[in-house]
């Protein structure tokens, strides 16, 4: 039996679909911006907290951890992910002190 892919043939007519699209739009008449509306942008997305932004990691916890983090956060109201790093922080403090 062939080994199958792991994207479906729809898939594929959907990418090859949008490509396509992609290429009979014409930009030519779209203006420039002006200094006054480069200025004016914006980023998108979360902004960074602190003095530095927070790096992105993968860790592997037991889920019995992971899911009492997350009982607790809902408690607090905040992000398991924000807990954690104040538990870390917190610990850092207290071994620092």
């Amino acid at each position: 039996m062939p080994k199958r892919s792991g994207s479906s043939a729809r898939g594929g007519r959907v990418a090859a679909n949008a490509r396509r699209t992609a290429r009979r739009i014409d930009y030519s008449d779209i203006p420039e911006s002006s200094p006054e509306q480069l200025k004016a942008m914006r980023r998108v997305g979360r902004p960074p907290l602190g003095d530095e932004p927070r790096r992105l990691i993968a860790i592997r916890v037991d889920p019995s951890v992971l899911e009492s983090f997350r009982k607790e956060a809902r408690r607090r109201r905040v992000g398991y992910q924000t807990l954690i790093n104040e538990v870390l922080a917190e610990h850092i403090r207290k071994d620092v002190a």
